[in-house]
């Protein structure tokens, strides 16, 4: 007889995730087929599987960790935590979520966590991840992924002894394969197209999952109905929003209220899942540059994703269509240096000079987008600290009937990047998507001056020393800018990395760091990375760094 533990351990929690990736692997493309619901776009599958990839990893980070420990001389061995492994895994899952389904189930995985790691036992468990998840959905439907967890919980919780892990896993597999088969007569796009919600027969896949981990049997392969069908598009729902947008959000529980309110009046489809300052926004919406522009008043968006809905690999209609007109779109962006001024008007930007300690005021940048004499603007503030002055900007801009859209660049570098992709002749909410993920794409970091003593999270840095900040961190203190320089772009270029973009300013109040040395340690070091250097001129940092 097989070992079955009387309740989730860590050990337990790996073996859930290896065999929930392994069976959405296989299912993904059945799931796939499916998809009708919310938007017809045939990636349920997909998005489930990378939300439960990335909490597999997080969940055997913490392993590989535990192995380093174990083998440290001196030292017992360290047997990972079910709480630290079960948060691993939630984490995971927040911060890979996909979709619509993807970002739910990581709110149901936060459910699992809150309540294993305070103890409790599978169906307690069960029962706060589908309030959660509920809860995190602006208009729950039935016949859908909610659905099937609550079926799954109600199952679960009917169990006696609670503990009884094994005999709980199996009623919520049960519990959810019988509220799966009946959503076609819940929601009607699925009956029409005459299958199961999709997400709903993901989550399955992921009970079953559990139920082999803690039984060591895979659940009996019970049929259900209208799975594995295609379906053709013209049984799938209504044409809806034209965007998906997804993107973690910092930011606290007060900001996010507003937020959720403001994105549900944008669109449908909103899902906001997290908690202690890190959020999943998930919405559809028409208007993806005035859902990223919630998030920057919300807080710090990034890792945004945004997907156009397209019809048969044709693009959608403009939800704003206008006539096509020479200059009809213009691009306002700030910058710390003339030198930088130039080249961006070179590119056909209107540039803001924002000298040192003395950052552009709202009525300089409405001004600017004024006088850009377009209908349509996107504005680059490239600073998180002028996210606020940029959207009341852009709101005395609107007033006057220009729409604009703010792209949320943190540095000059991702105003580059998001410069190099802007195309005037796209739909307008096509620039903006492909500016914002060129600048999403890019990794910034700075070289400047420490002006006095202080704790980093580098450590203690004197007056005078060189800081490398990597988005907004000291990650290198030192004496020499180019030895710094080094250092930062070594750490950068371990993620990977095809373009280094180097943005250098003036020697004062060190020297500038030699971009010849920058250039050939990239090329000689990192094989098959190109590199730009751009002078920014005074009062820009001693350097700018982005990787693409």
């Amino acid at each position: 007889m097989p070992q079955t533990p009387q309740n989730l351990d860590a050990a337990a929690v790996r073996t859930w995730c290896a065999k929930a990736l392994a069976t959405l692997g296989r299912e993904r493309a059945d799931i796939d087929a499916i998809n009708v619901y919310p938007v017809a776009d045939g990636d349920t599958g997909t998005n489930l599987y990378l939300t439960v990839e990335s909490a597999a990893q997080a969940v055997e980070a913490v392993f590989a960790a535990h192995g380093t420990r174990a083998h440290e001389p001196g030292t017992a061995a360290y047997e990972p935590d079910v709480a630290d492994t079960v948060r691993a895994m939630a984490h995971g899952a927040l911060i890979g979520a996909r979709g619509n389904s993807g970002t739910i189930l990581a709110q149901l995985l936060r459910g699992v966590a809150e309540r294993v790691g305070a103890g409790d036992h599978l169906p307690g468990a069960l029962r706060r991840a589908a309030v959660l998840a509920r809860d995190a959905v602006a208009h729950p439907v039935e016949g859908t992924i909610l659905t099937v967890a609550g079926a799954a919980a109600d199952a679960a919780g009917a169990v006696e002894p609670p503990e009884d892990t094994v005999r709980a896993a199996r009623a919520a597999y049960e519990g959810a394969r019988a509220a799966l088969d009946a959503t076609p007569g819940q929601l009607a796009v699925l009956g029409r197209a005459g299958v199961v919600d999709a997400g709903g027969r993901g989550l399955l896949a992921v009970l079953g999952a559990l139920v082999a981990a803690v039984s060591g049997q895979e659940p009996a392969p019970g049929p259900v109905r209208h799975t594995g069908v295609p379906v053709p598009r013209a049984a799938c729902a209504d044409g809806g929003p034209a965007f998906e947008v997804i993107y973690l959000l910092e930011a606290d529980d007060t900001a996010v209220a507003r937020l959720r309110s403001r994105l549900d009046a944008l669109g449908d489809s909103l899902v906001v899942v997290g908690g202690d300052g890190l959020w999943n926004v998930h919405v559809h919406v028409d208007d993806a540059g005035a859902a990223i522009e919630a998030g920057v008043e919300a807080g710090r968006p990034h890792r945004i994703r945004v997907t156009h809905f397209g019809t048969g690999g044709a693009p959608a209609p403009d939800p704003l269509p206008r006539p096509r007109e020479e200059g009809r779109r213009a691009v306002v962006v700030v910058v710390p240096g003339e030198g930088l001024a130039e080249l961006c008007a070179g590119a056909g930007a209107r540039a803001v000079v924002a000298r040192p300690g003395e950052p552009p005021a709202s009525g300089e940048l409405a001004d600017a987008i004024r006088r850009a004499h377009a209908p349509e603007v996107v504005l680059l503030p490239n600073a998180a600290e002028l996210r606020h002055t940029a959207s009341a900007a852009a709101d005395q801009a609107r007033a006057e009937g220009i729409r604009v859209a703010i792209v949320p660049t943190r540095a000059a570098v991702q105003g580059l990047a998001a410069l190099a992709v802007h195309e005037p002749d796209r739909r307008f909410d096509e620039d903006v998507v492909a500016m914002t993920a060129a600048a999403g794409a890019t990794r910034c970091a700075e070289l400047t001056v420490a002006e006095r003593q202080s704790w980093t999270s580098a450590g203690v840095c004197q007056a005078g020393d060189v800081l490398g900040l990597i988005d907004g961190d000291v990650a290198v203190i030192g004496g020499d800018p180019t030895e710094v320089a080094l250092a930062v772009l070594d750490r950068m270029l371990a993620a990977g990395g095809e373009l280094v973009t180097l943005v250098l300013g003036d020697a004062a109040p060190a020297p500038a760091p030699a971009p010849e040395r920058l250039e050939r340690h990239v090329r000689d070091t990192h094989l098959a990375v190109d590199t730009v250097t751009y002078h920014a001129g005074r009062g820009s940092p001693l350097l700018l760094i982005g990787v693409e």
